[in-house]
């Protein structure tokens, strides 16, 4: 069963400034309520190829897990995936202008495997969850950033 989770939220702040602050591991945690730590393997600036391990808590569970970028358009779109553990994922995310300043869209999607495929339906309806979460904590953030 795929699951395929997409959230938007529309942000007071110019294109490239969301882009570039949400295409920054180093910033994961302040936004990702999930997300407690983040560690390059490879090196700084963020590019295609780049691989970047996020250490989350979801669902109870402590998980660890490098993703690769395999697409990186600055203020425009950025595409990570990881094959990892029992649940294959990829995040994308995109920015587009809008009349409040800035659209960002999140989408996560894979398909588990193993026990996590049973619990997919679970997993889908915790994920939107969070990510309706985690984007209300960027807007809230960087409306908060002075200039805003």
């Amino acid at each position: 069963m795929l699951v395929d989770v997409q959230t938007q939220i529309e942000i007071d702040r110019p294109r490239d400034e969301l882009a570039a602050y949400a295409a920054d591991p180093d910033n994961a945690t302040t936004w990702y309520v999930n997300i407690k730590a983040v560690e390059w393997k490879s090196p700084r600036p963020l590019t295609v190829g780049s691989r970047i391990t996020f250490r989350a808590q979801f669902l109870g569970r402590s998980l660890a897990y490098t993703y690769e970028v395999t697409e990186f358009v600055p203020g425009v779109r950025l595409v990570m995936r990881t094959a990892e553990g029992p649940f294959p994922m990829e995040t994308s995310y995109a920015w587009e202008d809008s009349a409040a300043g800035t659209r960002m869209t999140l989408r996560n999607r894979g398909e588990p495997s193993g026990f996590s495929r049973l619990a997919a339906p679970l997993i889908a309806v915790a994920m939107r969850r969070a990510t309706r979460k985690d984007l209300r904590r960027l807007k809230a953030t960087l409306e908060a950033a002075p200039g805003s």
